[in-house]
């Protein structure tokens, strides 16, 4: 797009090792959306969130939009991906796409 910057990112080797996450637990409130990336592992009595994201609307929206079009191409190169494998989380704080706060 025209409209559309150049601009470069700088990425620290500690934080392009990455961190492993199996659960999202994702609140807002009417300014921000909060993502807290956990690992929920046999033999850990609890999940442990190694990295909050918070975000204002707009920048959560561009995420929702930026990784749906990710999972389409993916799924263009590779076929569907299947979530019928792994049983839900029961929290009452929620799992991916809910908690809710208001």
């Amino acid at each position: 797009m025209a409209n559309e910057k150049e601009f470069s990112i700088e990425l620290k080797q500690d934080v392009a090792k990455g961190t492993y996450s199996n659960l999202a637990i994702i609140t807002h409130s009417r300014s921000e959306f909060i993502i807290d990336f956990a690992t929920m592992l046999p033999g850990l009595p609890k999940p442990e969130v190694s990295n909050r994201i918070i975000m204002t609307p707009e920048h959560a929206k561009r995420l929702y939009l930026a990784l749906q079009d990710n999972i389409n191409k993916y799924e263009n190169q590779n076929g569907q991906i299947a979530l019928g494998g792994e049983p839900k989380p029961q929290f009452p704080m929620g799992g991916f796409g809910g908690g809710a706060k208001s």
